[in-house]
């Protein structure tokens, strides 16, 4: 009696085997691929999906990743088409029809409907020679050699397949459109992912009475009092003409009694850091972290554009925020 294949290698050979199938596509990223994404970008309408099985749940994502992406769409299931979501479909549209063997049943029903209206239409299928791939302006070769199940039955490679495909679609008309992460920012603007990339400095930062800032001249003891009393760690320093000299936190507070300074006598001046890390007003809150955790810093004053300080913030502040 045999042994039972183990898990570890029944895994092993799946996770080859749709490798294999991925690795494939890179010979069919062609002029077909070109020409498929030409009418996608030409599109004035939505980019229709459609898919039956295990296809239509690779559709929905395809749908949902090229409208995060920048590429308006939305996914048609072909049964629901056919008994009147057909009516959502119109002539500024382009559809993509997902089909391993091309010849499905409620898909080929969507054929005729399609042409009578004239919507471009690009086939992902792993049949050339079927009826969708005849029909279709454009088809894109997803065809695999072996599906990964053993019985060469359940949909897997060819999903895989499908899914890849229509991720390189949509991320090349991503970046044909200079889509950038304030743009992806806004189709996502809840959870982490929104507050990471929308919030900016300006929307966290203290600001106004709550900016702890003190004056060139000012004694070490009385800048101690504006820091304690902000409750930020740090305070800024300016100069007679309200640009930033500089900053003094809780690390130089550290230095300075090392040294057994007089805080009575000794000015803000002599301790403060010079030539301080700063952040200008209006970048995202991200590039905040970036630089914090680049140099190793906990706090960074915000200046505008006249070099003068208009907030200040820490990472605590960033990690409330979400941005952390």
């Amino acid at each position: 009696m045999s042994h039972p294949i183990s898990f570890k290698e029944s895994g092993l050979r799946t996770v080859r085997m749709e490798q294999e199938a991925i690795g494939e596509l890179l010979q069919r990223i062609d002029e077909d691929f070109e020409r498929a994404c030409e009418l996608l970008m030409n599109c004035r309408g939505r980019i229709v999906v459609v898919g039956m099985g295990k296809s239509g749940h690779i559709g929905t994502k395809m749908a949902a990743t090229l409208a995060s992406t920048g590429s308006p769409a939305f996914f048609v299931h072909p049964g629901e088409a056919c008994h009147g979501d057909l009516g959502m479909i119109t002539v500024d549209d382009v559809v993509i029809t997902l089909s391993n063997s091309g010849n499905t049943g409620e898909m080929i029903t969507l054929i005729p409907l399609l042409k009578r209206l004239g919507v471009p239409m690009i086939s992902m299928t792993g049949n050339p020679d079927s009826a969708l791939a005849q029909a279709a302006n454009v088809n894109l070769n997803t065809g695999v050699k072996q599906e990964a199940c053993p019985l060469n039955l359940a949909p897997t490679s060819s999903t895989t397949v499908s899914l890849v495909m229509g991720d390189a679609l949509a991320i090349a008309l991503l970046e044909r459109r200079g889509f950038s992460a304030e743009d992806f920012a806004f189709s996502h603007p809840g959870g982490a992912l929104g507050r990471r990339l929308l919030l900016k400095v300006d929307d966290v930062m203290h600001s106004g009475e709550r900016l702890p800032i003190v004056s060139e001249g000012t004694l070490l003891r009385d800048a101690l009092l504006e820091m304690t009393h902000k409750g930020l760690g740090m305070t800024a320093i300016v100069a007679s003409d309200g640009t930033l000299s500089g900053v003094f936190t809780d690390g130089d507070l550290r230095r300075s009694l090392d040294h057994e300074l007089n805080m009575a006598t000794t000015a803000i001046d002599e301790v403060m850091t010079r030539r301080c890390k700063t952040v200008t007003q209006g970048v995202l809150a991200a590039e905040a972290v970036h630089i914090m955790e680049e140099t190793k810093i906990n706090g960074l004053i915000v200046i505008n554009a006249e070099q003068k300080p208009v907030g200040a913030l820490n990472m605590h502040d960033l990690l409330r925020a979400g941005v952390v």
